[in-house]
Formats: structure tokens, sequence, C-alpha cells
């Protein structure tokens, strides 16, 4: 299924819009609220709690990801939403500005961005199709 986004309503003087984001996983209506779940969970929120709220996707970052619990955690799960327990859309943001933010002499090159974690120092190198993925 490929991603579809239907404006419903424009604002005929500021071009405000509302919409529909359809995904594999649910419908998005937009504009949203999205509760972030930097690392994989929404901090002292359960799952139940941010249905009843009327969560509609969960926010998560790549770099955080990666170095906590890592891609291997997540893999063995069978990805990230079995590992989240959330059937609804998950938006994963590409981990850039925290890359270049958080860690310290950064390389970039052709293929990616080699990194300093911010947690232990370890060096790190992250491709586009690593980020997707």
């Amino acid at each position: 299924m490929r991603n579809i986004f239907q404006i419903e309503h424009r604002d005929g003087q500021t071009q405000a819009r509302t919409g529909i984001l359809e995904t594999a996983h649910g419908r998005i209506r937009t504009p949203v609220f999205m509760p972030v779940g930097t690392q994989g969970s929404v901090k002292t929120v359960s799952n139940q709690e941010l249905l009843e709220a009327g969560a509609q996707v969960v926010l998560a970052n790549t770099y955080h990801l990666f170095l906590r619990p890592g891609e291997k955690v997540i893999g063995e799960a069978g990805g990230l939403h079995p590992f989240m327990s959330w059937k609804k859309p998950i938006l994963t943001d590409s981990g850039g500005f925290q890359i270049f933010s958080l860690a310290t002499l950064n390389k970039v090159k052709k293929e990616g961005v080699e990194f300093q974690s911010h947690i232990d120092g370890a060096r790190h190198f992250l491709t586009p199709e690593d980020v997707i993925r």
C-alpha cells in the first residue's frame, strides 16, 4: 500500500488545510498531535492511555533507536511496531538533527555520516538506507 494524502478542507484566506494521510498501519487525520516516543515508548504513558487520548500516530527518532535499543533488539522483536506493541502508524524522523547537535567530530561522506554516540563515545556510521530501514 502506498501512502496517500487527501485534503479534506482548505481555508480560502490562509491556505491552512485538513486532510487524511493513509498508511499501511492506519489513517492519520491532520493536523495531528503526535506523542513522542523517542526510543520506542512514550514515557510515563501506556499504549492504552495513548489510545484513550486519541493518539493516531507516535513519533520515534532514528538516532536514539539506533543507539538504544539498537537494530538487533528491534529486529529480534519483529520490527518497530511489534517492539513498541503499537499497531497504529509510527513516524520516525531521520535523526539528522541529533547526529549533528549531540555528537562531535562528525564526518559526512557521500555514503553517509560517521558520528560519535553521546552515550558512550563509540563511533557509528549511518547511510541513508540505514535511516530508512
